[in-house]
């Protein structure tokens, strides 16, 4: 494990990481520009960023290029728990180029592309279908919650009993899964939210 203190050597130390935390609050260079910097030199690499920020604004500033937020204060085992999916998932995409399998699909995340296997047929998401999709791809394996989910794709606060991203996800599922009755791609966690497993 290697610690900076600033974030001018960030690109160059990063070369051998497995894993970026940073802090948005650096001196020099703040979290957000090391981030961006970080994820152009190294796309696969995965980054968690840490915040006393809670805004919506500051969080989908982060999401634009860090796999994870997490604002503070944070108990030191939800850390630890999201460094295991990030890591898990690093496993998982390891190769720059090569795609991420979900079950039938393979997601190209840098094109932007979902392909179903064997047949080869590209699918095709609406504007908020992706956005759903691409959050929660974000966070493989996490269990995301309906309000998180709503407020990083609507970029407003979510109110409950809202039925709108029951539908989208609905629609979604129609269009990913063999069968969409019986998901197999984006689990339903009864009384909380979604996941896309790992």
């Amino acid at each position: 494990m290697t610690w900076l203190t600033s974030g001018e050597q960030a690109v160059e130390e990063a070369k051998d990481c497995r894993l970026a935390i940073l802090d948005v609050m650096l001196p020099g260079l703040d979290g957000f520009t090391v981030g961006q910097r970080l994820k152009k030199q190294y796309p696969s690499l995965p980054i968690l960023m840490l915040s006393a920020r809670t805004s919506i604004d500051d969080k989908l500033q982060g999401l634009e290029f860090a796999d994870d937020y997490l604002t503070k204060p944070f108990h030191p085992d939800e850390l630890a728990a999201r460094l295991e999916v990030l890591l898990r998932r690093g496993g998982t995409v390891a190769l720059e180029n090569e795609p991420l399998r979900l079950g039938h699909l393979l997601v190209f995340e840098r094109e932007n592309r979902i392909v179903v296997e064997p047949t080869g047929e590209e699918v095709v998401l609406t504007g908020k279908q992706f956005y759903i999709f691409q959050f929660l791809l974000r966070h493989l394996g996490q269990i995301l919650t309906k309000e998180q989910i709503y407020e990083a794709v609507w970029s407003e606060p979510y109110l409950d009993g809202d039925k709108t991203l029951m539908v989208h996800i609905r629609h979604l599922r129609e269009k990913l899964e063999i069968n969409p009755a019986e998901p197999s791609i984006i689990e339903t966690i009864r009384g909380i939210g979604y996941r896309v497993k790992s």
